[in-house]
This record gives C-alpha cells, sequence and structure tokens, in this order.
C-alpha cells in the first residue's frame, strides 16, 4: 500500500459529515489501526441519533477505502459513548445460548487433556501457518489461567474499546488476536470461579470486533473443565484438534479430552504428536525421549485423522520466547506447521 496509513486519513479527511467538515476535521475517528492490507477504526458519535446521521459517511467511507490499492479488509464501526464512560469490564457472567461471532465462518478448538505438551504452542503456530497460506485468521487466547498468546505473538499492549462494549482485537502476523492477556498485567494471577470464567470467554467471543474470519483458533486451557464445557455448550464450534506427546501418561489425559469432545458431541477433526522425537544438532542422533508413535497409533485406533508430528526442537522455544513462531519462517519446523495447515484447508476445515 505504500504510505498506507496517509493514504487512508487522506480519504478520512475528504469524507464530508452532517453539520459541516469531515471525518477527520471533526475529530470522530478513533483506534485507527492499518496493518497488513487491513483497516479498522471507529467512528464516535455523541449520541444515538448523530450516529444514525453519520451512517451515511459510514458507509462512504468504506467504499472509498476498500478502493484503495493494497486495501483488502476494512471494518468500520459506528459507536457512541457508554452512559458514565468506562472500558469493557471482563469477567461478567453471560447467558447467551450457542452462538458464533458475525463473519467468522470456521472455530477450531485446540485442546489437551494435560498441560505441558506443547498445545498453546501448537495454536499459535498453526494460526500463523493458516495466515501464511491465504486464510484470515483469528486466535482467542481462551487459556484464561495462563494466558500465552500475547507472549508467543509478540504483542503486549491493551486492545481499546471505545464504546465500553465492543472491544478492538489486535494483529500480528497476520493474525487477529484476542486473550485475557491483554487486560491485565502479565504477572497478574487470574483467580476466578466458574460464572466469571464464563462470562469471560463468552465476551472474549461475542463481545470482539472479530471481523470477516475464515476460521477462529481457540487455545483452550487443559484438560476438561469449565471453559471446554462453556466453549462446546455455548459456541457453534466446528470441530477440535486434540494435541499429545506420544508418552502414556499424556495419552491417558488425552482419551479423556477426547471422550469429553465426544461426550459435548464436538467433533475431533484430528491429532496431533508434538515433541514426537529429537534430533541432536551436533552429531544427528535421533532420540524418542517421550516414546514413539504413541499418538498416530491412538489415532488410528479411534478412526481419527493423524494430522501429523512435530519434533522437539530449540527453535521453537526461542520463537515462542521472542513473539516471532517458528511457523514464520522456513526450515523443517514451519514446513511441519505447513503442512498440518494444508491438510486442515483441504479438508475444508482451515
Amino acid at each position: 500500500m505504500g504510505d498506507s496509513r496517509a493514504q487512508v486519513e487522506e480519504v478520512l479527511r475528504s469524507v464530508t459529515v452532517p453539520g459541516g467538515g469531515t471525518l477527520l476535521s471533526r475529530d470522530l475517528v478513533r483506534a485507527l489501526a492499518v496493518v497488513e492490507g487491513s483497516v479498522r477504526f471507529v467512528i464516535e458519535a455523541e449520541t444515538a441519533e448523530a450516529a444514525a446521521a453519520l451512517e451515511p459517511a459510514r458507509a462512504e467511507a468504506e467504499r472509498r477505502l476498500r478502493a484503495l490499492p493494497g486495501v483488502e479488509r476494512v471494518q468500520v464501526l459506528l459507536t457512541r459513548p457508554a452512559p458514565g464512560g468506562g472500558g469493557v469490564k471482563i469477567g461478567r457472567h453471560a447467558d447467551a445460548g450457542p452462538s458464533r461471532p458475525a463473519g467468522v465462518d470456521r472455530i477450531l478448538a485446540v485442546g489437551s487433556g494435560k498441560g505441558g505438551v506443547g498445545k498453546s504452542t501448537v495454536a499459535v503456530n498453526l494460526a500463523v501457518a493458516l495466515a501464511r497460506q491465504g486464510r484470515r485468521v483469528g486466535l482467542l487466547d481462551a487459556d484464561i489461567y495462563g494466558p500465552s498468546v500475547p507472549r508467543m505473538m509478540g504483542v503486549m499492549r491493551r486492545p481499546a474499546s471505545p464504546d465500553g462494549k465492543t472491544i478492538l482485537p489486535l494483529h500480528a502476523h497476520g493474525v487477529t488476536l484476542m486473550s485475557i492477556g491483554f487486560m491485565l498485567p502479565e504477572d497478574e494471577a487470574v483467580i476466578w470461579r466458574g460464572p466469571m470464567l464464563m462470562g469471560a470467554l463468552q465476551q472474549l467471543m461475542t463481545q470482539v470486533a472479530w471481523g470477516d474470519l475464515d476460521v477462529m483458533v481457540v487455545d483452550m486451557p487443559p484438560g476438561t473443565g469449565d471453559v471446554q464445557l462453556t466453549l462446546c455448550q455455548k459456541t457453534k464450534l466446528t470441530g477440535a484438534i486434540v494435541v499429545s506427546t506420544p508418552q502414556d501418561v499424556a495419552l491417558l489425559d488425552a482419551r479423556k479430552a477426547l471422550a469429553a469432545f465426544r461426550t459435548l458431541k464436538t467433533p475431533v477433526l484430528g491429532l496431533i504428536e508434538n515433541m514426537s522425537t529429537y534430533i541432536c544438532p551436533n552429531c544427528g542422533h535421533e532420540a524418542h525421549l517421550f516414546g514413539e508413535g504413541g499418538v498416530q497409533r491412538e489415532a488410528e485406533a479411534l478412526g481419527l485423522p493423524f494430522l501429523g508430528a512435530l519434533p522437539l526442537s530449540l527453535e521453537v522455544r526461542l520463537g515462542g520466547d521472542s513473539g516471532a513462531p517458528v511457523a514464520l519462517g522456513d526450515g523443517p519446523m514451519a514446513e511441519a506447521y505447513a503442512a498440518i495447515a494444508a491438510r486442515l484447508v483441504a479438508g475444508g476445515m482451515g
């Protein structure tokens, strides 16, 4: 797009509004973001009547922005300040029925039976790999007790909420992001009971302006608790992917996760074996530190797709710690994630 933000601002400077002036000259634009071919912002009106009068300007701005070279997506929200001001309050209980955010075609839950098997690493890199293959991807960090997506995607700022109701998501590496970790200090513990957990999850799912997505990847917490129950019952999931190491103890817990998804009538789209092998960078010796082929055998026994095996690799850890997921680059690990993403796309799930 060249000097993309300048082009966008020029358009906003030319769109007139009722009463004279333009969107920019009247200071009506909030939270303008121009990222990788995507333009998002909020037009904030003082009253409901003013918001209705600004609708033609909103539509005109969207039309002109879509015509700019290099612009692929435009999302313009028209809001008015909430009474009393303030930001979105996270953790309120919500009782909405099963739903899917508007504009989201598919929702894939990435789960595991236990912690420590690399589920979040898989979710993050799978989202990036799908985005690199041309999909419009969202990544929701539903691991509310241990949100790691902000660190792994290299985004540590708080999202905007101009009207106190709608949350504007963040963006990194071609992926639209939301996590409870954006709302809290990194070292602050989340000590919530079930109703607050369920309310927070539904808010992150339904009150975020996700925009048009081909697929939303949801990083689930480990195990089979409140979040899993809420997500499966309150959200129209396309299906779930279960991650496990080949270790027998991990497989015991993975079977419980699979049974939980079956009980909740959530299709399991396949299994991924993480930390399947380790190749010494010095001598090339291959070692199976956590066992060999256990997840693939489990998938075959259950008649489920085996989506792939991912080696134990130092570059994966370094990428996660630095906010540059390994799927962004080249090499064997990026290719392994790209292959899993390609299988999902070929199956109509990505």
